[in-house]
C-alpha cells in the first residue's frame, strides 16, 4: 500500500495520489503522496503545530505534505504488520491511559482530562489500503481500525486507549474497487488483524525494559471517565 521511511524521529508513508483520512491534528480527507507520524521530545510545548510539522518534515529530507500524526513514542518502537491488502503501521505506549470502568464498582479517585489542551498521541496507527473505497467506507475502515486498535490495548493493558490515541486511513484511489470496509469484509478482516499485530509488537517494543502501569495513578498522566448519566428510552 505505501513505502515506509524513517528519519530524524519522522516516519514516512509514501505512496502517489492517495486518498487519506485523519483523525489527528489538522485532520479530514485529503489527497496527498504521504502521511507522517512525527516523535517529538519530551515536555513538548509547541503550539504552532503546522509550522512545526513542516519544520521537522524538512530537516528529515521529506518535501512531500500530507496528514501528520505527533506521537512521544520513540520510533525505534514503531511496528508494521500486512495481511492481504492493508499494510498498518503503529506507535503505543499508555504514558496516559484513558480508564472507562463500565460499572458502578471502580473505588479510584474521580479524575478528568483538561479541555483545551492538546498532546502528543501515544497510541498513532497509519493504515491502508491498496483497494479503492468511497469516503464513506474510508471512515468505515477508520472505525475499524479503532476498534481493533481498543480491543488489542484493553488484552494487552486493561485500558481502552490513551488521551491522545489517533488514527489515519488511506485507500488507492487507481486500486481495484470495494463497495465495502466493514469487519466483515475482507478489507476490514485484513485491518482488524493488521491493527492489532502492530499494536501488540509495539507495546512488546515500547515496555521490553519496563512494565506499563497498571493503573492511572500509576501513570506519568491519564484520565478516569466515571462520570454517570441518565439513560433514556427514545
Amino acid at each position: 500500500m505505501f513505502e515506509l521511511t524513517v528519519r530524524n524521529g519522522v516516519l514516512q508513508a509514501r505512496r502517489g495520489g492517495t486518498r487519506w483520512l485523519s483523525s489527528g491534528w489538522g485532520g479530514g480527507y485529503v489527497d496527498a503522496d504521504a502521511a507522517y507520524n512525527v516523535s517529538v521530545p519530551e515536555g513538548f510545548e509547541r503550539t504552532d503545530l503546522d509550522a512545526y510539522i513542516g519544520e521537522r518534515r524538512r530537516e528529515a529530507g521529506f518535501e512531500r505534505a500530507g496528514p501528520t500524526l505527533l506521537t512521544g513514542v520513540d520510533l525505534r518502537h514503531a511496528c508494521g504488520a500486512r495481511c492481504d491488502a492493508v499494510k498498518a503501521v503503529v506507535t503505543a505506549g499508555i504514558s496516559n491511559p484513558a480508564a472507562l470502568p463500565t460499572s458502578g464498582d471502580d473505588d479510584g479517585p474521580s479524575t478528568e482530562a483538561e479541555s483545551g489542551e492538546w498532546t502528543p498521541g501515544t497510541v498513532n496507527v497509519i493504515l491502508g489500503t491498496s483497494r479503492a473505497v468511497d469516503d464513506g467506507s474510508l471512515a468505515t475502515l477508520m472505525s475499524v481500525a479503532v476498534e481493533a486498535k481498543t480491543a488489542t490495548m484493553l488484552a494487552e493493558t486493561g485500558f481502552p486507549g490513551t488521551t491522545t490515541d489517533a488514527v489515519i486511513v488511506a485507500s488507492d484511489p487507481d486500486g481495484e474497487a470495494a463497495t465495502f470496509a466493514g469487519s466483515g469484509t475482507s478489507i476490514g478482516a485484513a485491518a482488524r488483524a493488521s491493527v492489532r499485530d502492530a499494536v501488540q509488537e509495539s507495546l512488546r517494543s515500547r515496555y521490553v525494559a519496563t512494565d506499563p502501569p497498571e493503573s492511572v495513578e500509576a501513570a506519568e498522566h491519564g484520565v478516569r471517565t466515571d462520570r454517570r448519566t441518565e439513560t433514556f428510552e427514545p
